[in-house]
């Protein structure tokens, strides 16, 4: 039975797990009786230790399942005897097909050569991936939990693209990103990638951002993530990345998260990951807001322009509020709290009239730049550093409309990267091109039929004809006799397009090469632009990786998986680095670097995101902490300046209820402290007002408010009588304001005199920071 796998988790030795069959049973089932009785028995022993059984068995051992048939064996373990008949083990075995044939490589698709494209018959990837598609219904296996919104993208009327093009129609014959008086619908859709749809949005993890643009030529679908680069580069690979960062199977845990043994065993024998790895344990996986986060298609394409000439391209997307993170206390605290933090301040922000806007970025490059680069631009674990290829803006997207009903637009949009319209093309990147065939797979799995692009969320603006007519959930009536071509009933009708009218052509790539199953040298360099992306972090950044790594692979049982990361992954990256690692997860830290650890102090500032902080307060949302007796002056002036600005301020109160100031005004808390936290707010402030301040400071919860906002790095701030609730917190190392003072010390804005106009601007500076990285908040006890 697997039960006596040696090599299944210490766990199984330690917790004697129940299955739900004997959930009901008054003791805990043991597999003791189970194992003695496949001992005493031939036929038994030999399937369980993997023979086939097939054909010899009695009927009522083919009925294992039917109590009444199980002469001698308890009722108990009748399923568990059934259960044994398909069992399998393959420890010890060799992989193969589902068909029996044995495989020689599982890593690398078969490809026109070792940079060529994927070859349709290689029939392991096909069936590997088939398998991988179909594993789940009807959630998405990946991206299963997201959220959406309607929107539009403009081309810009004159976008800078540098020395080399005047004009971005010399690069591309695509009239979506060509002509400034068009605004193309989009629809955009943002997810995480490892949890279930039921999953937390906050947690560590890739984010999905993925935009359909319907064009008056057929629907573009961007496709991409948060994060540039990515984790293996082969699409063969695929299942194999999931499966390990998924609920591990024998107990469907952990949810919605890498840390465990299967993902990081999976890491650690795969150099290839190491880049992405030192994204996903950084604040990039963590965002602030959908609004706040970078979007990227993550692989190489072409633009075609009208004379059939190509150019490379990587598409980014820029948001203008800036890219920000929560951080990890913060985004635990929001699984219990606010679990739908990033998915409600998508909806918040469009339904209060904000519009999230994002600018369109390409980085442009011939072949022969290509060819010039240290990396290989077919290898999508690798970005092209702005240092070398700067991102020229070339058009705008607005998002200003939410779904009227989530699962028919939300849940029901599909994406696919080989929807694409003239003047876009592919690259042969192989997980691209594997990405080509398994997005479609996967969505006739999710809609059970071909037709899912007849939903009218997925369903194009641009006219359709063509031959299709039948299949479940067909929506359209085609009239007419002929559904084939060439045809003489109907004029040969639909007709098809030449390219110098709009039809769709590939464009022409001379390609040669051997089947084979490998991979370019071009591919082996995996920790140069780890390198580059550590040496890019500023300092606290570079310790939130740290701390990623110490809690993903602290959660990790295994010590050789651990001292692996440390020893072949992080230590060819930075020596320093995989110390301080080494150091929090009882690991001895390597003596010297990895033998492949680069030796260049290259950086990229565009890769931090303290670079990536505009000064702009738009969006941020205060809470302004409140009592009966407030200072109604107070509570104005900071409630119009600070909105004034582009905020959304929300007073939170300890119940419900109108509030009076000291001179008579009234305010209506929109919080109250069993429904609210700091968690769920970028800043603090506390007007004054003795009578409330006073409430304030004997109630726990205020406390907790600024406690808690200091330690996640937030700008707090305080003025008048509200003072004397920081000083009842007592922050460390924090200077607050003396009698007729200002003052502004790492974030925390404190005030004793009459100037609100000055208060209210040192407080908007610091919440434009985001985060105030300088403080020292191990002390504060939240």
């Amino acid at each position: 039975m697997v039960a006596n796998d040696s090599n299944t988790d210490d766990r199984n030795d330690e917790q004697p797990k129940s299955t739900d069959n004997n959930a009901n049973q008054p003791d805990a089932r043991d597999d003791q009786p189970e194992r003695e009785a496949i001992a005493d028995d031939p036929e038994r022993q030999e399937r369980a230790d993997g023979g086939d059984g097939g054909g010899s068995r009695s009927d009522s051992e083919s009925q294992a399942g039917t109590s009444d048939d199980q002469e001698g064996e308890s009722a108990e373990n009748s399923k568990q005897a059934q259960l044994d008949e398909v069992r399998e083990n393959s420890e010890g075995e060799k992989l193969t097909t589902d068909h029996g044939v044995k495989v020689s490589d599982t890593d690398n698709s078969l490809k026109a050569g070792e940079r060529g494209p994927t070859i349709m018959e290689d029939f392991h990837f096909r069936e590997k991936m088939t398998q991988f598609d179909h594993e789940s219904i009807p959630e998405r296996v990946v991206h299963a939990r997201g959220t959406g919104a309607h929107g539009y993208f403009q081309p810009y009327e004159d976008p800078d693209l540098g020395d080399e093009y005047d004009d971005i129609e010399e690069l591309t014959k695509a009239k979506v990103l060509t002509n400034p008086d068009q605004k193309t619908p989009v629809f955009v859709r943002f997810s995480t990638v490892v949890g279930s749809r039921g999953s937390s949005d906050t947690v560590r993890d890739v984010r999905g951002f993925a935009t359909k643009f319907y064009t008056k030529e057929g629907n573009w679908d961007l496709v991409g993530n948060n994060m540039p680069p990515f984790f293996i580069q082969d699409a063969m690979e695929f299942p194999d990345l999931v499966h390990a960062i998924k609920p591990e199977p024998d107990d469907g845990m952990p949810q919605a998260s890498a840390a465990h043994d299967t993902f990081w065993d999976f890491a650690s024998l795969k150099p290839e990951t190491t880049h992405m790895l030192m994204w996903v344990l950084s604040g990039r996986a963590l965002p602030r807001a959908y609004r706040m986060m970078q979007g990227f298609g993550v692989h190489t394409f072409r633009l075609v322009n009208d004379d059939g000439e190509s150019v490379f391209v990587k598409f980014h997307w820029t948001p203008e509020l800036g890219t920000h993170q929560l951080v990890w206390d913060e985004t635990t605290k929001l699984w219990g709290k606010d679990s739908d933090f990033n998915r409600k301040g998508l909806y918040d922000v469009i339904e209060e009239g904000y519009d999230p806007e994002w600018e369109l970025g390409v980085q442009i490059f011939d072949e022969e730049q290509a060819e010039a680069f240290d990396f290989d631009v077919l290898d999508p674990t690798k970005i092209v550093p702005e240092t070398e290829v700067p991102v020229r803006p070339i058009g705008k997207m607005v998002l200003n409309e939410t779904p009227d009903n989530f699962f028919a637009e939300t849940e029901q949009v599909a994406f696919h990267p080989g929807n694409v319209v003239p003047g876009i093309d592919f690259s042969n990147d192989p997980l691209l091109q594997g990405r080509l065939f398994s997005y479609q797979d996967t969505q006739l799995n999710r809609f059970g039929s071909a037709n899912w692009d007849e939903i009218p969320i997925n369903r194009p603006i641009a006219e359709r004809h063509n031959n299709q007519r039948a299949g479940f959930m067909r929506q359209e009536i085609n009239e007419g006799t002929a559904s084939y071509k060439p045809n003489s009933i109907g004029d040969d009708d639909p007709q098809e397009v030449p390219e110098e009218e709009g039809g769709y052509e590939h464009f022409a790539e001379k390609i040669s090469g051997e089947k084979i199953r490998n991979r370019s040298d071009s591919f082996e360099d995996h920790f140069t632009q780890a390198r580059l992306f550590w040496n890019s972090m500023s300092e606290p950044e570079q310790q939130n990786i740290v701390d990623a790594a110490h809690f993903e692979l602290g959660k990790v049982d295994r010590m050789e998986i651990r001292e692996r990361m440390v020893y072949d992954l992080f230590n060819n990256v930075d020596h320093e680095f995989a110390k301080r690692v080494a150091e929090g997860i009882g690991v001895d830290p390597p003596d010297e670097p990895g033998e492949e650890m680069p030796t260049h102090d290259r950086e990229d500032p565009s890769l931090s995101m303290e670079n990536r902080t505009p000064d702009t307060i738009e969006t941020r949302k205060i809470a302004m902490l409140i009592d009966d007796g407030f200072d109604d002056e107070h509570v104005s002036t900071l409630r119009s300046a600070l909105e004034e600005d582009g905020a959304r301020v929300k007073v939170v109160s300890k119940v419900l209820g109108e509030k009076s100031g000291a001179d008579g005004g009234t305010v209506d808390p929109d919080k109250h402290h069993v429904a609210a936290a700091s968690v769920s707010f970028d800043a603090i402030v506390v007007p004054g007002g003795s009578e409330s301040v006073d409430a304030l400071c004997q109630q726990g919860d205020p406390k907790q408010f600024v406690a808690e906002a200091f330690k996640h790095y937030k700008p707090i701030a305080a003025v008048g009588e509200g003072t004397e609730l920081f000083e009842a917190v007592d922050l460390p190392d924090t200077e607050i304001a003396d009698e007729g003072d200002l003052e502004s010390d790492a974030g925390v804005v404190t005030c004793r005199n009459d100037d609100l106009e000055a208060f209210a601007a040192a407080f908007i500076d610091a919440i434009a920071e985001h985060r105030h990285w300088g403080r020292s908040p191990e002390g504060v006890p939240a």
